[in-house]
């Protein structure tokens, strides 16, 4: 008896995603490449516009303020879609605001305008938070909850490929437009050949986020015709279900493991933007050359975030995913106190390295935070992607810090920013089975 009870749960344990969700799963995977590709094209940004408009770091710095404030505006709007309808209809919403957004950057070309090119980077932020809010959820459902986590870091594993290729396409379509004219330069020409200049570097900002725009309504079209059951063996996927928020919010909070999962990530992914953002003024300010250049260093560190985050989920089959989070916070926050006390190629390939702590971070706090919410996740998945406004706010106190003492010291904060998630991993190791 005891054998017959017991093989089918043996069965289903040992799946990784449920044999009718396999399609749904490699779709959504395109999602997550495709948020990679906007992201790391929004970072270089900061300095292009800096020298654009000729402006502060802290000014410029404003596009991550847009971009991750977005998400945090749009979080719960898309939980509220995802509990109303399904993780399908929350997908499509995003995909289709993400394509507004991106074909907004035509406009805001033309109308040479920072804000414009703020708005439209809002818009463009607004669907990707329907769409991450959507989709991490609806891949933890996608099989069983024990396996849930390292489902997740499978399906963020191929968000490096999108990052990667966002780097590449800033790289090759955006910084290369930008003019050698100097801040000086800039301020003594004539104002017809400012504009001109400008132009054809704002054409160059504008190009690959058209480009985007049509590669996401070919996917688009690809998950409005995809079939998803109405709910797998343990989670209801297609379901309407009634709303209760106050007591899933008293239910939330009252949750530990939750709350403080909410800071972690808030901290994770101030770390991750702060590190990323300002690659290129770090290697700019230690060993010289070009934005085109120094670009070449946050390229292989997505490159080293890209390969760390696939033996990350492997390494997952033998260690608890909390162990492995505290470790690599630790590392992270050591790795950028070494840049700061030693500028140089070394200090630089530290700041690259970094990237591998990174990797396993944000779906590995997201899978043990959701970990045994049941019908509380899909605002629970909300909260946690409204903590990505740690992404707005701290590339400004980063970049105040770099208008006031410069680059290298600049790495400081997000060192203590990986403190408060290896405190979490601490706290997960202690008091939860991830």
């Amino acid at each position: 008896m005891k054998n017959q009870n017991t093989a089918p749960q043996e069965s289903l344990s040992a799946q990784f995603v449920y044999p009718n969700m396999k399609i749904a799963f490699i779709l959504l995977i395109t999602c997550f490449a495709a948020w990679g590709v906007a992201a790391n094209m929004t970072d270089p940004l900061v300095k292009v516009f800096s020298k654009i408009f000729t402006m502060s770091t802290f000014e410029s710095a404003l596009v991550q303020f847009a971009y991750y404030g977005a998400y945090f505006c749009l979080a719960l709007p898309a939980a509220f879609i995802n509990a109303r309808y399904s993780y399908k209809a929350g997908v499509l919403t995003g995909l289709a605001l993400a394509i507004l957004g991106a074909l907004a950057f035509y406009p805001a070309s033309v109308s040479m305008t920072y804000g414009f090119f703020l708005a439209a980077l809002f818009i463009l932020a607004a669907g990707l938070s329907i769409l991450e809010t959507s989709a991490n959820p609806f891949v933890m459902a996608m099989g069983p909850e024990g396996s849930a986590t390292r489902r997740l870091n499978l399906a963020q594993a191929f968000n490096p490929v999108g990052t990667n290729i966002g780097v590449f396409l800033a790289a090759t379509l955006i910084l290369p437009n930008l003019n050698v004219a100097t801040a000086e330069d800039r301020a003594n020409m004539a104002p017809e050949m400012l504009r001109d200049i400008q132009s054809a570097e704002l054409h160059g900002v504008m190009t690959p986020y058209v480009g985007m725009a049509f590669v996401l309504m070919i996917i688009w079209v690809l998950i409005y015709f995809m079939r998803v059951p109405k709910s797998t063996s343990t989670v209801k996927i297609e379901s309407i279900e009634p709303i209760d928020f106050k007591a899933t919010l008293c239910r939330l909070f009252a949750r530990k493991q939750y709350r403080w999962g909410v800071v972690a990530q808030f901290f994770n992914v101030a770390a991750q933007t702060c590190t990323w953002t300002f690659t290129i003024q770090y290697v700019q300010e230690t060993l010289g050359g070009t934005e085109a250049s120094a670009s070449d260093y946050l390229q292989y560190s997505l490159l080293i975030f890209l390969v760390s985050r696939f033996v990350m989920t492997w390494l997952m089959g033998y260690f608890r995913p909390a162990v492995l989070l505290t470790i690599l916070a630790v590392l992270g926050s050591l790795l950028c106190l070494y840049a700061v006390m030693a500028p140089g190629v070394s200090g630089v390939w530290a700041i690259v390295s970094i990237s591998a702590c990174l990797s396993l971070m944000f779906p590995t706090i997201y899978g043990i935070a959701l970990n045994g919410l049941d019908k509380d996740t899909k605002f629970g998945s909300a909260g946690l992607v409204m903590a990505i406004l740690g992404g707005a706010i701290m590339p400004l106190v980063q970049g105040a810090t770099i208008d006031e003492y410069g680059a290298i010291v600049s790495y400081v904060v997000p060192a203590v920013c990986f403190l408060v998630v290896a405190f979490y991993g601490l706290f997960s190791v202690k008091n939860t089975s991830v």
